[in-house]
């Protein structure tokens, strides 16, 4: 299985503040990591030195067999949902979706069948042609993912990307990631939702103040952990989590008695 996208002992720093500390990670033709932390952990600076936007202070990243940050152009055969999603407000779905084919070169056959098939997968028809700063968040979440697909990536950078979905279209949407994994896309998944993570995920990789401190199957990670039971078990023990939960539980408790 040819790996596609890695990093390896990346260090990144922002000030005094150390965002990823020795990061290896690696992405693989035909599977789908899930990246997991707390808030603040690193997924997000993780998953923006693989697109390129920013540089490690050390390490060693490659996308696609380049420096994603020497090579800027490598982003044309990357989706990327970031967390935050910031679109164009004053164009339409369409209208940035037909710019973005255009920058891409995508081919204008495959683009439209592309749009058929995701405008209908997203639920997006009936908002093509509003203004993208009149949508909802969730309406934009889809816009965003839609943005991400549409070029026929071969690696796929998704940060948090069901956040804003309804029930149908996040189903949906897991259903196209394990079709795109059928197809031989490498997909790097950082969510908060372990559950999802557990069913679509070959590995999985616990990401805790700039260190990944497991790495492997659910089940492996499992294992390294010593514990057994729920893949929240082991997240919230190996973050050091699981006082700081059981402490405001408690306080619940105490409050509703």
């Amino acid at each position: 299985m040819s790996v596609v996208a890695e990093a390896k002992h990346v260090v990144k720093r922002y000030g005094t503040i150390t965002a990823l500390d020795g990061v290896t990670l690696e992405l693989k033709r035909g599977k789908i990591v899930g990246l997991l932390g707390p808030n603040g952990s690193g997924k997000s600076t993780l998953i923006k030195v693989l697109m390129g936007f920013i540089p490690p202070d050390s390490g060693y990243v490659s996308v696609l067999g380049v420096d994603p940050y020497e090579h800027p152009d490598i982003r044309a055969k990357i989706g990327y949902v970031p967390e935050e999603v910031k679109l164009y407000e004053s164009l339409t779905p369409k209208e940035l979706f037909d710019l973005a084919a255009r920058i891409r070169r995508t081919d204008t056959d495959k683009y439209y069948r592309m749009l058929e098939t995701l405008s209908n997968a997203l639920d997006l028809r009936s908002k093509l042609h509003n203004l993208i700063g009149s949508l909802s968040k969730g309406y934009r979440q889809k816009v965003a993912i839609a943005l991400a697909l549409l070029h026929d990536p071969e690696i796929l950078l998704l940060d948090e990307p069901i956040i804003g979905l309804d029930p149908i279209v996040a189903r949906v949407f897991k259903e196209i990631l394990m079709e795109l994994k059928r197809r031989g896309k490498a997909i790097l998944f950082s969510t908060h939702i372990l559950e999802l993570a557990e069913v679509i995920c070959d590995r999985i990789a616990i990401i805790h103040r700039g260190k990944i401190i497991l790495e492997g199957t659910r089940d492996e990670i499992v294992e390294q952990a010593r514990e057994r039971g729920a893949l929240e078990e082991v997240f919230l023990e190996v973050t050091g989590k699981r006082g700081e939960v059981e402490e405001l539980v408690k306080a619940i408790r105490e409050e509703i008695i």
